[in-house]
């Protein structure tokens, strides 16, 4: 397996373009099971997920073109894919494919609004959490689905179709709602979809949806209305900028100190976060070009957060953060309300010398003036880019194993980061 190395120390200065949102590029992957034309995605990040979607997708029979950068294009550039849906020749899941992408699993939706039935396994544990997926399938029921459980797959059937209804969720979810919009596009009728997840990427599908002749609106609140279509064709679409990856750069940056512009980014997809980035001690400036993000001099401070569905402070970057005010000067409290588990890069950035105390869903972190250098091990993907903001600020050497967890959702990241004058590489094996 890979490392990375970095020697830490080294203000970044410089400019990191932001890639395509992973978490809207995987959803938009699947939408493509809606049509039967062909659905062009522009700006797709090139990650280890998107690859393994399109593996998923390829066993249902769907023909993905992959179109890489054009000569006079930047390095940077996102791919585009051409996914043809024309026949879909298996309207099962299988468990060895679903259990290696949880999001593998909102396959269901798509396959039983236009094939009437679907065969998807349950996706399991994950290292951050159960992330059960009953509200998946009471949306499906409630849109008149019939629904069982068999040796750990979800059988649905819609023989005749699905019909409008009014969904409440009891709690917000951001892949049930996914899965929500995507079956009630092509259901006959209204479905009111209430207490629905307010996330850019929700809306991103949504307007997705609506370009391939889809009618759905409220994206982006808690009420969301949907009027069934017989048939959606194909469209282009843009993925939009990941906020998760502009977040963790802005905070490496406000970590290390420096002046990066994040070209690309959008101020309004992460108005919390950068709230928060602000408090603790970072100058954020927005612009045509995107975020520009600087720390000269001024030290940390302290910030105490909760982590909320959108608009509140996202649970994807808690753990950036956790690692930026280990160096506050004073103490900082984080309670994680989204992901049991997710604290599990506590102990990694210990062993870098952090003091952080847990109780229960808060941590207490009190910053200490200096961070040294250490072998780490990845937990999960999130936990993974916290060790790297901590080994950036960090005296001397750190050596990050298990990378492949920051391949599923971070592109490029060491050469972004040696860009603006960090001394990190990847080393085989």
């Amino acid at each position: 397996m890979d490392r990375i190395r970095i020697v830490g120390g080294n203000p970044l200065n410089g400019t990191i373009p932001i890639s395509g949102a992973k978490n809207a590029a995987l959803p938009l992957m699947i939408a493509g099971l809606l049509t039967d034309e062909k659905l062009v995605l522009e700006n797709v990040p090139r990650l280890a997920d998107v690859s393994q979607l399109q593996r998923i997708l390829g066993n249902h029979g769907i023909d993905i073109t992959v179109n890489g950068k054009r000569r006079g294009d930047d390095a940077y550039a996102g791919q585009t894919l051409e996914i043809d849906a024309r026949v879909i020749v298996d309207t099962t899941a299988p468990y060895e494919l679903v259990s290696k992408m949880r999001a593998s699993f909102w396959v269901i939706a798509p396959l039983l609004a236009r094939m009437g039935e679907a065969k998807v396994s349950l996706p399991g544990g994950c290292a951050i959490g159960t992330r059960p997926v009953d509200f998946h399938l009471d949306a499906l029921r409630a849109l008149g689905a019939e629904i069982e459980i068999d040796a750990g797959y979800v059988l649905a059937r819609a023989p005749k179709g699905l019909k409008g209804a009014r969904i409440v969720f009891p709690k917000v979810s951001v892949g049930a709602t996914h899965t929500a919009i995507m079956a009630a596009s092509l259901a006959d009728g209204e479905t009111i979809i209430e207490n629905a997840a307010r996330e850019p990427e929700i809306v991103d599908v949504a307007d997705c949806i609506n370009a391939m002749g889809g009618r759905i609106e409220g994206q982006g609140t808690s009420t969301i209305r949907v009027v069934g279509v017989p048939r959606l064709k194909g469209a282009r679409h843009s993925v939009l900028p990941d906020r998760i990856e502009t977040g963790t750069y802005a905070m490496a940056v406000a970590m290390t100190g420096g002046d990066v512009l994040l070209s690309g980014a959008r101020a309004d997809l992460l108005q919390s976060a950068l709230d928060t980035l602000r408090e603790a001690g970072a100058d954020i400036t927005v612009s045509n070009e995107g975020l520009r993000v600087k720390r000269n001099g001024a030290g940390i401070s302290p910030v105490t957060v909760t982590t909320e569905p959108f608009p509140g402070f996202p649970t994807d970057l808690q753990a950036q953060l956790m690692a930026l005010t280990t160096r506050a000067r004073g103490t900082s409290r984080i309670t994680e309300t989204i992901f049991e588990n997710r604290f599990m890069h506590v102990q990694e950035l210990a062993r870098l010398g952090a003091r952080i105390h847990l109780d229960g869903e808060t941590a207490t972190i009190e910053g200490v003036e200096r961070l040294k250098g250490a072998p780490v091990m990845a937990t999960d993907l999130r936990a993974s880019v916290s060790l790297v903001i901590g080994a950036l600020a960090a005296e001397g050497e750190s050596m990050i194993h298990r990378v492949y967890h920051l391949d599923r959702g971070f592109e490029r990241l060491e050469e972004k980061l040696s860009a603006c004058g960090a001394e990190i590489e990847r080393l085989a094996g």
